[in-house]
């Protein structure tokens, strides 16, 4: 058997967000508005159907774009041009079939079998920033319903260097938990303000604070802190201090 071949690719992820809340009617119209926006933006990166190879996921697209594509090229049409298809196709549509999408742009080397299965670690790393916490709520914070971010190597060769359309000071830097360990990641637009805390691995419920009580007063507003103080066979013994309960003469 044929040993399948690592190939290099530039991998873009978009999934939808809360798309097994609609129906079934629903999710058909959205994977239709799903398919368009998708294949309209890789067109204006110069991706045609020759250079690309789509995996469907119901809510999701994985695409393998051929390294012949810029990466620049698809960047600036992630940066611009997606946000303005999916602003064209929701100011139309119902309040039911609004689409909103969390998007990935990556690269690394894929195996793929005989099977058309997709095999590989950077393409495992990718998936994980597209379902990561911080991209979600990152898209629950947007009022432009889409969020991107890119991988580290899309950040350390492309982003940082600030080619023309791709301003790098609107990226910001977020990491990841994985159960293989954190991934580094840089979101595009702001770190959003509330991202869910990762779950204590320690079943037991947390202590309960313990708040200090203040000292009771004594009803007849005498204060007993001298030294000694006590009330031994109904005497007072030690200093007594006459005044009221803050201190005053």
């Amino acid at each position: 058997m044929t040993q399948p071949q690592p190939l290099f690719r530039h991998l873009v992820l978009i999934d939808t967000e809360r798309y097994s809340d609609r129906d079934d009617v629903q999710q058909a119209y959205l994977r239709r508005m799903l398919f368009g926006i998708v294949d309209r933006v890789l067109m204006s990166a110069g991706a045609d159907q020759s250079l690309r190879r789509r995996a469907d996921r119901g809510d999701a697209v994985m695409e393998l774009i051929d390294p012949a594509v810029p990466l620049t090229d698809l960047l600036r049409a992630l940066l611009r041009d997606a946000p303005a298809e999916l602003h064209a196709v929701n100011r139309l549509a119902a309040g039911s079939a609004q689409l909103r999408l969390r998007a990935v742009l990556a690269t690394g080397y894929v195996h793929i079998d005989e099977f058309d299965g997709w095999v590989g670690t950077d393409l495992n790393n990718a998936c994980r920033l597209l379902d990561g916490d911080p991209l979600r709520a990152a898209l629950r914070e947007r009022p432009d319903d889409y969020a991107l971010c890119v991988s580290e190597s899309v950040h350390t060769g492309i982003v940082a260097h600030g080619h023309l359309g791709i301003p790098s000071d609107e990226f910001h830097r977020i990491t990841v938990p994985s159960k293989n360990g954190p991934l580094n990641a840089w979101l595009h637009g702001p770190i959003p303000t509330a991202t869910p805390a990762a779950p204590s691995s320690d079943p037991r419920p947390a202590p309960r604070p313990t708040v200090p009580q203040p000292p009771a007063a004594s009803p007849t507003g005498l204060d007993f802190r001298g030294t000694n103080n006590g009330v031994v066979a109904n005497r007072v013994e030690g200093g007594i201090t006459f005044g009221d309960r803050g201190g005053r003469p």
